[in-house]
């Protein structure tokens, strides 16, 4: 293909004809965010008064007052302490000595462009996080456009881009979360990934490495990629061998790095973990990390037996779908990633109400040709979507910190 018929394809896949004009993508997926985002902070604005009556019960957030204070509860008070005071010399330990929670469970990226923002423009925390997470969630939503356009027609990757922004969880790309930087990076890098430009997603996955856990499934899934390609028997070119190779190591030195820094930092050889489990102590007391057991104690100590019966149903039924015939329309490249990363989250997450928005890295299944192949098919996923954002909100933000 010439230069000239690859731009005019290029062309015509990032456009859009209104009305005898061609309109850029790019154009319609930003107003589409935009409009997302208005939805949302209404709904937004509507529990925030409720909530803020105090005459709910059960709502309750700690962000300050007003709804700025409203939209940086919960784990936006951690980066904010981060961005304001650094991380600690030493772990905080209770009275009969275990590590407590700190700011070292959460990575460095966000607070520090946050704090950057906040020194060139003298905006509060607050309001830069917020501007920082609606910005990257701006940019995540047009490279995951790029990322499905990859694998999918151009209709369904523009639906599957719109769906992640109206997704019952796209509140939280506009609250003082790491969630849209790192989904910004990961989609990226993502994209790269899917072009075989190793070298060139690096600089993408090593920064969300340190933006938000997660990134350590980019090096599982180029390593299933090349296993895929040779048991098609499909040629991979020398230069691939090297830098799939270097990409998959200086990405898991990347996430293993962060463990190594806490525990320089403090003296404390466990304390990246150590201060993790904090968190679990809540739910299930002391443990001893084991990968792959986290579900399997929640649910244990939360239904018993019966618990791990249901963990085993729910993974093997996650098995058997990915396995289908219909998810091979995600091709090698998205398969393989969706795959690492769900064996990430089931090695080494608490499934508490956290969960759920551990899950927007897997957006990327949103473009899938059974949820935007018609005109009504795209309308009810949408409509559907959107009914669901005022009970993810009131769950996951309202009542329970996400």
């Amino acid at each position: 293909m010439t230069n000239a018929v690859a731009n005019g394809v290029g062309s015509r896949l990032l456009s859009l004809r209104f009305r005898g004009r061609a309109v850029p993508v790019t154009v319609v997926l930003l107003l589409g965010y935009l409009v997302a985002r208005l939805l949302t902070t209404g709904f937004l604005a509507v529990f925030w008064a409720a909530a803020s009556t105090g005459h709910w019960s059960t709502a309750h957030y700690d962000g300050g007052p007003g709804f700025l204070g409203f939209l940086s509860s919960w784990d936006s008070r951690w980066y904010e302490r981060i961005a304001l005071h650094g991380y600690p010399s030493t772990l905080p330990v209770d009275e009969v000595g275990d590590v407590k929670q700190s700011t070292w469970a959460f990575f460095p990226v966000f607070p520090v462009i946050v704090r950057g923002l906040t020194l060139l423009t003298g905006l509060d925390f607050k309001l830069a996080s917020i501007a920082v997470a609606v910005l990257f969630g701006a940019g995540a939503t047009v490279a995951l456009h790029r990322v499905l356009l990859i694998r999918f027609r151009r209709t369904q990757a523009l639906w599957g881009a719109l769906f992640f922004a109206f997704s019952p969880f796209s509140f939280l790309l506009q609250v003082g979360y790491a969630e849209s930087t790192f989904l910004c990076f990961l989609f990226i890098a993502i994209w790269f990934m899917m072009h075989r430009r190793y070298l060139a997603m690096l600089p993408f996955a090593l920064v969300a490495s340190f933006t938000h856990p997660g990134a350590l499934a980019l090096a599982a899934a180029i390593g299933f990629q090349g296993l895929h390609r040779l048991w098609r028997r499909h040629p991979i070119a020398n230069r691939e061998w090297i830098t799939g190779c270097v990409a998959i190591a200086v990405i898991v030195a990347a996430a293993l790095a962060w463990p190594v820094i806490v525990s320089t930092t403090t003296g404390d050889p466990s304390g990246y973990f150590d201060t993790e489990l904090s968190w679990w102590r809540q739910y299930l007391g002391r443990v001893v990390f084991v990968p792959f057991t986290p579900f399997f104690l929640f649910y244990g100590a939360l239904w018993g037996p019966i618990g791990y019966v249901v963990v085993a149903v729910v993974l093997a039924a996650i098995g058997f779908w990915m396995t289908r015939r219909s998810t091979r329309v995600y091709g090698a490249d998205l398969w393989t990633f969706a795959a690492s990363y769900m064996a990430y989250l089931v090695a080494v997450f608490l499934p508490t109400q956290s969960l759920l928005r551990q899950l927007l890295p897997l957006s990327p299944l949103l473009g899938h040709p059974g949820l935007s192949r018609t005109r009504r098919r795209r309308l009810i996923t949408l409509a559907a979507f959107i009914a669901s954002q005022p009970i993810a909100i009131y769950v996951l933000w309202v009542v329970y910190p996400p």
